[in-house]
């Protein structure tokens, strides 16, 4: 299946997205793109709701627009409507379902003066819904924790598994190609800060270029995702260790590699098999 993908086919993929209703669009998109990776459409569909939430959270979440919201939840309530109550104010307002009721949860608990209650309280009755006080309440969120798989408790947990799954999968990988290298927990003990995922102890050659280290990121890499890591790790590794690989194990954009000013960091989708060790010719 395919993970690389060209301009015209990535912005295809997000012209047909953002036509589709807010939840349950991986189905869709799996018919309109037979040719992409599920794990593909998975990553650009969340990482395009984290974009559009980023743009629109602060208006959809105001204290006179949060008011309408939870009268109608409790009015909803009231009339002894069905269970998804609050998935489907969901998708009648735009906001996902974990971070609408996270501010539902908010004005719940509001203070007496009207001002919100302590983050770490909202926080810990969204990982545990058994807390909140109000047995509906609790209800309708933990359903809207289980559908959202971009924000909450379950999908923040859900990626940093990920995460670490494919940054143990790398480490795996390099051992049974006997290649010799330093994980980010061996660099910080050695006084690093910023480190990659992987410093090869001895640099290897991957379609005729040198790199010194690899980072895994399990997710899909577009420009702007891209430039966000450029800027923030990869350009430090560059400068402290050299050329590097990146991975983005649920793929890219083609063509990225010119934006690097210059700078090697090579990009794929998996480890290269064509590998060569230094010390083979040695």
């Amino acid at each position: 299946m395919a993970r690389v993908l060209n301009q015209t086919t990535y912005n295809s993929l997000l012209d047909s997205l953002y036509k589709l209703p807010f939840r349950n669009r991986i189905q869709s998109l799996q018919k309109l793109f037979p040719e992409l990776s599920v794990d593909t459409l998975k990553c650009v569909v969340a990482q395009e709701c984290q974009k559009r939430m980023k743009g629109s959270h602060g208006r959809l979440t105001t204290s006179e627009t949060v008011e309408v919201m939870y009268k109608k939840f409790t009015n909803s309530i009231l009339m002894n409507e069905e269970p998804g109550i609050l998935l489907r104010l969901s998708d009648e307002v735009g906001l996902t379902p974990a971070l609408l009721a996270r501010s539902i949860i908010e004005r719940h608990y509001q203070r007496d003066d009207k001002s919100k209650p302590a983050k770490l309280l909202v926080s810990t009755l969204m990982k545990n819904t058994a807390l909140i006080d109000d047995r509906d309440l609790a209800f309708e969120t933990y359903l809207c924790l289980l559908e959202d798989e971009e924000y909450g408790p379950i999908a923040e947990a859900t990626k940093q598994s990920k995460g670490y799954e494919y940054e143990i999968y790398l480490r795996m990988e390099l051992e049974n190609c006997k290649v010799s290298f330093l994980h980010e927990d061996h660099l910080r003990m050695r006084g690093y800060d910023k480190t990659p995922d992987i410093k090869l102890e001895i640099p290897v050659a991957i379609d005729g270029q040198v790199i010194n280290w690899i980072e895994s990121k399990a997710l899909f890499g577009d420009e702007e995702v891209h430039r966000g890591y450029l800027k923030d790790q990869l350009y430090s590794y560059w400068n402290r260790f050299g050329p590097g690989l990146v991975i983005y194990w649920f793929g890219y954009v083609e063509d990225l590699e010119k934006i690097h000013q210059n700078r090697i960091i090579l990009i794929r989708d998996t480890l290269p098999t064509n590998m060569v060790l230094m010390d083979q010719h040695l």
